[in-house]
Order: C-alpha cells, then sequence, then structure tokens
C-alpha cells in the first residue's frame, strides 16, 4: 500500500452531500394509514374511534399533527386532558371506554382542526409556511406563551398603577443581593408588590425551575412586600406535584395570592385595594 499524507483542501474539495430518507418503518405505515382514511364528509367521533381501534400509536400521531404539537406537547396536553384518569392517557385508557376518550379529545378541539384541515387547499405558499412553522413554531410558540401572559398581566398592572418595572431584579431585604421578577412596583429599589408571571410549557427554562425562581422571590423579598403570582396552561394538571408546591406557598403565607387568567377581575380589584392600602 501506498502511504498517503492528505491535506485539507483535497479532503475540501471531495466532500459532498449525505443523502438520507426521513422515512423509516413507522413513517410509511403511517401514511398508509392516513392514505386509507377516505372521509368524504365532516369527521365524527365514530371516525377517530376508528382509527384509534385500527392502529393507537399512528392514530394518535394522526391527531397531533392535526393540532399542530410536538410529540412532548401532546403528550403533556394528553396527561392534563385525562389526568383524573386511574388508567392513565394511552392505549389503556381508550380501550376501557373509547366514547369517553374521543369525547374529551373533542372537547380540546381535535374534531373542528380534522374537519378545517380536511376542507382546506393548500397552496406552495402555505406548503412552505408549514414547513417553517415546523422547523421554528414550538420554540415560537413557547416563547409567544409566556409574552402574551406577561403583556395579559402588564394590561391589567398598568389600569391601577404609573410607576412600575417591568423584568428587571429587585433589590432584597438585606440590600446584599437580589432577584429577578417580573413586575416591581412601584420600583425594584424598595418595591412594595412583587409580580411573577409563569406561563407554563413556556421555553427559557425547566418547568421544575419554576419553582426555583418562586423560592428566590420569597428568599429575598421583605417579609411584608407583597407577592402575586400569575400563572396558568391547562399542562400544570400534568405536573401536579409542582402546582401543588406553588399552592402550599400561598397556603404558607409565602405568596399572597395565585391568579389565572379566568382571574382577571380579581387581579384587578386586588391590585386596587393593595393600592389604597399601601398609599401608592
Amino acid at each position: 500500500m501506498i502511504r498517503h499524507k492528505q491535506t485539507k483542501t483535497q479532503l475540501i474539495e471531495s466532500l459532498g452531500e449525505v443523502k438520507s430518507d426521513w422515512k423509516d418503518d413507522f413513517s410509511v405505515h403511517f401514511l398508509e394509514l392516513v392514505s386509507s382514511f377516505n372521509f368524504k364528509n365532516n369527521v365524527s367521533e365514530i371516525h377517530l374511534i376508528q382509527i384509534l381501534q385500527k392502529d393507537f400509536e399512528a392514530g394518535i400521531t394522526f391527531f397531533r399533527l392535526v393540532l399542530e404539537q410536538s410529540k412532548d406537547e401532546f403528550t403533556e396536553i394528553l396527561k392534563a386532558l385525562f389526568f383524573h384518569s386511574s388508567l392513565g392517557y394511552g392505549k389503556t385508557c381508550f380501550l376501557s371506554n373509547p366514547e369517553e376518550y374521543i369525547r374529551i379529545l373533542k372537547e380540546y378541539g381535535l374534531i373542528d382542526a380534522i374537519n378545517i384541515l380536511i376542507s382546506r387547499e393548500y397552496t406552495w405558499r402555505e406548503v412552505i409556511q408549514e414547513r417553517l412553522k415546523m422547523g421554528r413554531g414550538s420554540a415560537i410558540k413557547g416563547q409567544k406563551r409566556g409574552k402574551n401572559l406577561e403583556d395579559f398581566v402588564e394590561s391589567i398592572v398598568s389600569q391601577v398603577f404609573e410607576n412600575y418595572e417591568i423584568r428587571k431584579s429587585f433589590r432584597g431585604a438585606k440590600g446584599l443581593t437580589t432577584a429577578k421578577a417580573d413586575f416591581c412596583i412601584p420600583s425594584t429599589q424598595n418595591p412594595s408588590i412583587v409580580i411573577e408571571v409563569k406561563a407554563y410549557g413556556a421555553t427559557g427554562s425547566k418547568q421544575s425551575d419554576v419553582i426555583g425562581d418562586v423560592q428566590k422571590i420569597i428568599l429575598e423579598k421583605r417579609n411584608d412586600t407583597y407577592f402575586l403570582l400569575v400563572t396558568d396552561g391547562i399542562t400544570w394538571k400534568a405536573r401536579m406535584r409542582d402546582f401543588e408546591r406553588l399552592i402550599e406557598f400561598q397556603n404558607y403565607g409565602d405568596v399572597y395570592r395565585i391568579y389565572t387568567q379566568k382571574m382577571d377581575l380579581e387581579l384587578l380589584s386586588d391590585l386596587i385595594q393593595l393600592k389604597a392600602e399601601l398609599n401608592l
């Protein structure tokens, strides 16, 4: 054999694309299943039951893709929707009561989503848009979920207070350390009210980090500083132990009150009362 001494230039010039096919055995089977669907009219509950009875895993994948959710995201949704079930949220739960299983998915909006999808005719621009969504959509949705909840809270805070600071660190009770909060009223130097906003599924931190963030604020704030927590997301039901920890903080008096979007009037009322009592 001839001894060779290769150079980077030579090798770079010889590099080429390693072609690959995205389809594996499951993908092929899944596409065959989808091709077998014959939805002449609107989809009904019986259609969905038949799909899951034929192949549960492929059927659930079809439902997930219709709802435009990642596997992890849809798993959390299923856990939340069936959190009362002692049989979990998968095939065993479905087989125990197919009609009830599909009823819950229908209430979540699955049937409407399927009927909207099959009634549309897509242009090539919409196909490109869908591919962009699959590449970036999950992260963007997470970011927007958190931002939307923050905007919701600010729309209420701004009705009551003129002076407040957003997404900054406030000075701790001893003046030596700080903790970050979404809203400090009236300022970060000596806040009388601190509001933290946590949307379930927002990007930027693991959900378990929510507990740590809340504990950090509790540790740093003065005892007479009101700490309000605003959170939301149906998938909290899939993480009940963490949610129970937040409730424990409230029950112990570390958090004044926990609010959701449905409690907007209660949040507004409490802020108005706090403004009067604290003379802000």
